[in-house]
């Protein structure tokens, strides 16, 4: 077995700490062995969950107000979903793209590398959470959640530029945005354990979003196309609605977003 094979193990892991352990479990054993295994002849549309949380309508997520320990932990769970399925989307990467015929063969243990990188780091991020909402008074799957970053994702899952261009550059720039605001209003309220998780998650997805941006511009210049433009197609095509301000310009900037890919889609 190898990075594919452990990457599909991911995929396939029913319950939130199995998954977490797939994927520590991927990274160890690329460390130790740097091996690709065999591509997976068919991947799954979806990646396996566990039976909770409920999946609802965005609308129908609980608002989150930061007074109590209860809206605290109602913030923290929505975190923890987006990082759980973050977990899924690295390693679908791996899986489903890693061995991409515009990946040139010198390339690619490095775009592997990076995206076994991308899921360990989810991974403890979820679990960071896991025990701070445990501390709060909840678990994962107590409350609602709702099912749009993987309902994003699966529009792109043929076509390898626009999951780059949707999952890191729209999605996990995203979290740079709102990130900043939430650590803001949780050290008002003064849970300073909270906040150094996020700010823990914050300064790692700068480098999620690096990686991303990366590997598009490299994909767009095999592919002899202008990167912003490109980008903009690509989103256009795949992503509904349009991007929101305000936008997180210096953290953009710092992950190799520079304001041309982001401020015409908004």
């Amino acid at each position: 077995m190898g990075a594919y094979d452990k990457a599909l193990a991911v995929l396939c892991a029913r319950s939130a700490p199995l998954k977490c352990q797939a994927a520590q479990a991927l990274k160890k054993d690329w460390l130790d062995h740097k091996t690709l295994g065999t591509p997976a002849v068919k991947l799954p549309n979806r990646p396996a969950r566990p039976p909770r949380p409920a999946l609802v309508p965005p609308a129908d997520v609980p608002r989150r107000r930061l007074g109590s320990p209860q809206g605290r932990a109602a913030l923290l769970h929505a975190v923890a979903h987006i990082e759980l399925n973050a977990i899924d989307l690295a390693a679908d990467m791996v899986a489903r793209f890693g061995h991409h015929p515009d990946i040139a063969e010198t390339d690619r243990y490095a775009f592997i590398n990076d995206w076994i990188e991308v899921c360990d780091d989810e991974a403890r991020h979820f679990g960071l959470l896991v025990e701070r909402m445990k501390a709060l008074g909840i678990e994962y799957g107590d409350l609602p959640a709702h099912d749009g970053l993987w309902e994003a994702a699966y529009s792109t899952k043929d076509n390898f530029a626009a999951r780059l261009a949707i999952a890191p550059m729209v999605l996990e720039a995203r979290g740079l945005d709102v990130t900043p605001s939430m650590i803001e209003k949780l050290t008002r309220v003064g849970d300073l354990e909270s906040v150094e998780i996020l700010k823990i998650i914050y300064n790692d997805e700068i480098g999620h979003v690096a990686k991303g941006a990366r590997w598009f511009q490299n994909l767009a210049q095999i592919r002899k196309k202008e990167p912003e433009s490109f980008f903009h197609s690509l989103v256009t095509e795949h992503f509904k609605g349009r991007l929101k301000p305000p936008f997180n310009v210096q953290a953009r900037t710092l992950a190799g977003l520079k304001e041309g890919y982001y401020m015409p889609l908004s």
